[in-house]
C-alpha cells in the first residue's frame, strides 16, 4: 500500500459537482493498493496515519499526531499512485491491484478508521471521477509504503 499525506487546513472531494466530503485542519491521503495488500497492511497503515506527528507543537516541532489535534481525515482511492513512468511517455500501472482487489480494502479502510476513532472521517468513492480541493498547510506533505512481508 502507498499512500500520500498531506496536512491541509481544509480538504474536500466533489462527484459530479456535489461535495461528497470534507474535513477542515487534517490530513489529505491518497491511497494506491497493490496485488500483495491485505487488511492486516490496511491496519497498519491506518494507524500510521492516525499517529503519524506531523502537526505542530507549542514550539513549532512536528510532534502532534491528527488524533492530538482533533483533526479530520479525508481519504481518497487514487490507483495512479503506482503509475510507473520509467520507459516511455505512459505510465504503467501494472503495480496497482484491479478493482476487485483494491475496492474492498479501501472501503474496509474508511470502515476501520470510521469505527475504531471519533475524529471526523470523510472519503471519495472508489473509481469515480473526483475532484478534490485541498489547502496543503506547510507545505507537508509525506509519502508511506507498506509492502507485505510474506509476498510471493
Amino acid at each position: 500500500m502507498r499512500v500520500v499525506v498531506q496536512r491541509v487546513s481544509r480538504a474536500s472531494v466533489a462527484i459530479g459537482g456535489k461535495v461528497t466530503g470534507e474535513i477542515g485542519n487534517g490530513i489529505a491521503v491518497f491511497v494506491a493498493i497493490s496485488h500483495s495488500d491485505n487488511s492486516d497492511i490496511m491496519k497498519w497503515m491506518s494507524n500510521k496515519l492516525m499517529n503519524l506527528r506531523i502537526f505542530p507543537d507549542d514550539e513549532g516541532k512536528m510532534n502532534k499526531s491528527v488524533l492530538d489535534t482533533c483533526g479530520g481525515i479525508l481519504l481518497v482511492s487514487n490507483f495512479t499512485l503506482y503509475g510507473d513512468a520509467h520507459k516511455g511517455l505512459r505510465p504503467s500501472f501494472i503495480k496497482s491491484a484491479p478493482p476487485e482487489i483494491s475496492k474492498p480494502l479501501y472501503e474496509s479502510m474508511v470502515l476501520h478508521l470510521k469505527d475504531k476513532y471519533t475524529i471526523n472521517i470523510a472519503s471519495g468513492e472508489f473509481g469515480a471521477m473526483m475532484n478534490i480541493e485541498l489547502v496543503n498547510d506547510g507545505p507537508v506533505t509525506i509519502i508511506i509504503e507498506k509492502e507485505n512481508e510474506y509476498q510471493t
